[in-house]
């Protein structure tokens, strides 16, 4: 089975630098064997993917794309940690804001984005609890936001 970091590159993914907050908070916190990554968004090359709600400015195909972004970062933050991806155990839980209009229903759509993702690059240890939820708005006007929790060695 290919590792992680050979199934980033059959998929043509190269992880960006890891993105530092924007608030008063660390990009991952570690307690024993769990790994607790902060909220990413779709940034790509320092900037946001796509602004503004779902139902309105972004469409469903685009929203799972940034989904998608997100989770490269997600990775990025867990490279930068680990050295090595192969020390995820297990991708335990991924939790996923969508920020759309009151009538958005397909948030679970979007975050496939991200998850479909993780089991590319993880394998079996990339399925995953998750949440997938509307909200009204996200930091700098992000559509999309993804956490997630970790397994490690």
């Amino acid at each position: 089975m290919a590792s992680p970091e050979e199934r980033l590159a059959e998929l043509g993914i190269t992880l960006p630098i890891p993105i530092a907050p924007v608030a008063n908070y660390v990009p991952l916190a570690r307690t024993g064997n769990l790994l607790i990554v902060s909220g990413q968004l779709p940034m790509v090359n320092n900037q946001l993917f796509a602004i503004g709600r779902l139902g309105e400015e972004v469409d469903v195909e685009t929203g799972k794309k940034a989904a998608y972004y997100c989770m490269i970062n997600i990775i990025a933050q867990v490279k930068a940690e680990l050295g090595d991806l192969s020390k995820v155990k297990k991708l335990v839980r991924l939790g996923g804001f969508v920020s759309g209009t009151p009538n958005f229903t397909q948030q679970a759509t979007i975050i496939n984005g991200a998850s479909d993702l993780a089991v590319e690059v993880f394998g079996d240890a990339g399925r995953h609890a998750r949440a997938a939820v509307g909200v009204a708005s996200l930091p700098l006007g992000a559509c999309v936001e993804v956490e997630a929790m970790f397994e490690v060695e």
